[in-house]
């Protein structure tokens, strides 16, 4: 009963992380009718087989939705794929945006639509496609084993994919160093969160190597993720690493899925969430806290209603709160 109950709140979570966020008001965010732009192309991130998961054999699936976007699940060969401005108007900055789908799939609808919207304000934009966990049969179709919590708690409690289930109070993640992850034991799991990390990791190496190819500025390259491509994002901002960290993160309605200990030289972080968004609201709390406490620069709008489904998505304005920042922080220029 607790693999059927997890399965079907992990479809959930996927199914409203590909709900479209509909404008709320002309010109803050691309229409949910899918994006104007077309991608420039799509390209490897990585030589040859992606390290830690050379012996998936398995193959990529992919379903069509509305609009014509689509929804990856079975990653093998992570990539990127390119979204640039008009030539008049590029700025030299570039977002890698981290689609989100509960760490089983990846709904590119809204990262393509904020891709369309990144463009219009001149920065570049690409889309990650990150290693998820496999969906197979011999996985219960890719809900992991529930497995023991750290604390010893059930593991009905803490087996639940993120985002539902029992909630974990602020203070419970801050004491977990902000860690959200709901199964933070489970090694399978969290096996591949690292890869999904180290994939976007390698995206930032990338585009910092051809930054010259794209028109870019190779100190202005930032990460941007949804739901649990923002613990992605999160994750390469505070993942180890001496050529990889971001200039800059973001996180829309997306906690961390590994523990936290922000670098000296912490990337300057935007975080927006809805209030009441179980694991996700307190998560990202802890976020803000930990950055603070880090003395790096961090913003956060936390909202008490969303606009549209009861997704967690933040209202259709968090991209003009997302560019004021931007602005401030000397990221962007108008």
């Amino acid at each position: 009963m607790r693999k059927i109950l997890s399965l079907s709140i992990a479809v959930l979570l996927t199914a409203l992380a590909a709900l479209p966020a509909y404008s709320q008001k002309a010109g803050s965010q691309p229409s949910a009718a899918g994006p104007a732009v077309q991608a420039e192309s799509t390209f490897p991130i990585w030589p040859g087989k992606a390290p830690g998961s050379e012996d998936w054999t398995f193959s990529e699936r992919v379903v069509e939705g509305p609009g014509g976007s689509k929804t990856y699940s079975n990653v093998v060969d992570p990539t990127l794929t390119a979204y640039l401005p008009d030539a008049a108007m590029a700025n030299g900055a570039a977002i890698i945006l981290c689609p989100g789908g509960a760490m089983r799939m990846l709904g590119f609808a809204e990262p393509e639509r904020t891709a369309e919207w990144l463009n219009s304000k001149g920065i570049a934009a690409f889309i990650l496609k990150y290693r998820v966990v496999p969906n197979t049969q011999a996985k219960t179709n890719g809900a992991p084993p529930a497995g023991p919590s750290r604390s010893g708690a059930p593991a009905k409690k803490m087996g639940m994919p993120m985002g539902m289930g029992n909630e974990l109070s602020f203070r419970e993640i801050l004491n977990r160093q902000g860690n959200a992850n709901p199964a933070p034991d489970n090694q399978e799991h969290l096996k591949v969160i690292r890869m999904a990390i180290a994939d976007g990791q390698q995206a930032i190496r990338v585009l910092r190597r051809d930054a010259a190819r794209f028109n870019l500025d190779p100190e202005r390259i930032g990460i941007l993720g949804f739901s649990a491509g923002g613990g992605v994002a999160v994750g390469t901002a505070v993942t180890e690493s001496s050529d990889a960290y971001p200039d800059f993160a973001a996180t829309i309605y997306g906690p961390s899925l590994v523990d936290v200990s922000v670098p000296a030289q912490g990337a300057p972080l935007f975080i927006a969430v809805m209030d009441g968004h179980f694991n996700v609201t307190n998560g990202c709390a802890a976020l803000f806290t930990l950055w603070k406490e880090a003395g790096r620069p961090v913003e956060i709008h936390v909202y008490d209603h969303a606009y549209g489904p009861p997704s967690g998505m933040p209202v259709a304005t968090w991209t003009d709160r997302l560019y004021d920042w931007l602005l401030a922080r000397k990221l962007v220029t108008e």
